[in-house]
Formats: structure tokens, sequence, C-alpha cells
């Protein structure tokens, strides 16, 4: 999932007040059904300017090639990065909170297995995937969602596998009450590495290791970058 690249008068920063629950899933789920085509469209080539990601994702890959099944959480409509794992030869499938963003992901990749789930509540059972990538999947989360959603991530791991969080530096909300001329609210958020790295430690993973980079000019949102990876122990389960 990504930010708008560009300023739009709809949308605006705002602190995160500190008892916020964060939206339901419903809202976020409204949000991507509404825009889900337009979305695509806008975000589906964007590992095309970002070298970073391609390097990162490729050892990603290099790790759980031939490892056995992998999911890409909140994939978007795009499933950019689902076909980016399976090109390298990975046994990638990608999920998705959004029933219309599955749809317009299965229609651009009919090859690629997609499916709708809730990071909050993953319908998977315990250690069922050899790994998972999560770019840019946590930017609806409030700290306490944050937590929840990594200790989901946790549990269907397998022992000793890998997982690779990306998402956007900060710890403001930009709004967005409008997107490709459509109405759609939802509040982008982002989050400190230390915030991150602590649900991870909080949710059993170890491993822990963060990656920074500044954002790519004219390519992307202007937000600091990060990805983290971790591990669930061996003997885990």
């Amino acid at each position: 999932m990504g930010v708008p690249s560009t300023a739009d008068p709809h949308t605006g920063t705002h602190p995160i007040p500190a008892a916020d629950p964060g939206p339901p899933p419903e809202q976020v789920r409204a949000f991507y059904d509404a825009v889900a085509r337009e979305y695509a469209d806008s975000f589906a080539d964007e590992l095309d300017g970002k070298p970073m990601d391609r390097a990162l994702l490729e050892r990603f890959a290099a790790d759980v090639r031939g490892a056995g099944p992998v999911y890409d959480l909140g994939c978007g409509p795009g499933g950019q990065t689902t076909a980016f794992l399976l090109a390298r030869g990975v046994d990638v499938r990608g999920m998705d909170l959004s029933s219309e963003a599955v749809a317009e992901a299965a229609r651009r990749h009919p090859h690629i297995r997609f499916e709708t789930g809730d990071m909050l509540a993953l319908p998977l059972e315990d250690g069922a995937t050899a790994g998972i990538v999560a770019f840019y999947a946590i930017v609806h989360f409030a700290p306490d969602q944050l937590r929840t959603a990594m200790g989901e991530m946790a549990r269907v791991l397998r022992p000793g596998a890998p997982l690779l969080v990306a998402f956007h530096v900060g710890d403001e909300v930009v709004h967005v009450d409008e997107m490709f001329g459509r109405q759609a609210s939802v509040n982008f958020r982002f989050h400190p590495v230390e915030r991150v790295k602590a649900a991870m430690r909080d949710a059993r993973l170890g491993e822990v290791e963060a990656i920074v980079r500044e954002p790519y000019p004219e390519v992307e949102h202007p937000t600091r970058r990060a990805y983290v990876f971790a591990r669930t122990p061996i003997g885990s389960g």
C-alpha cells in the first residue's frame, strides 16, 4: 500500500491521540474497495523507481525460495510485490483486506493466487507459512493494532521463518477524504522504527534488523522508509 505522492487539498497531517484505537477494518476495506482500480493504475509499477525496495525483496526471496508457501500481506490491488517475488521463484500468494483489491490484483495477475484476509485476524493456521512480506501494509494501524498484527504474523510463521515489513517512518497521520476523484476517507499512519521493532520483539520475533533510507525524489511520498527483517525462533510453534 502506498501514500499519495503529491499534496492534495483534502490531505493533512494530524497528531495521533494518545488513546487512538485506529480505524476499524471496515473503514479501511471500504477505502480500498472504492479506489481499487485507480490505486492499482497509480502504484502497479512503483518498484521500478525504488532500487532499495527491489534489492531487499531479492534478499527476502533468496531466503524463502523453495521453503514453502509465502504470503504477501496487504498486497494491494496492483499485486506488484507478489508478482515480483513470484518472478524470483517464490511460492507466493497475496492477501488483502479488500475484496475489490483482491479482484483487481487477480485480474492483473491471473496466474497468482490472491485471497482476502485481515492482518488483525489472519485466516491461517498456526505455522502455515514459510515467510511473510508486508510492504507498506501497516500504514493504517494504530500502535495497539500494530502489536496485534505482529502477533498474528508471528503466529502463522513456521519456526525459523522470516518476516520483512516496510513502512513510512514518522509519528504522524496523513488524512485523505478523497483519492483519484472518489470520496474515500482513511488515515495513512507512519511509525517510528523503534515502535515496530518493539512490536516484533513483543511477538517473540528475533534477529530484528532495521534499514532506513531517504525518499526517492519525484517517485514517492516524501517520507523516510524503513525495512525491518525479523525471524521466528527455531523451536517455536
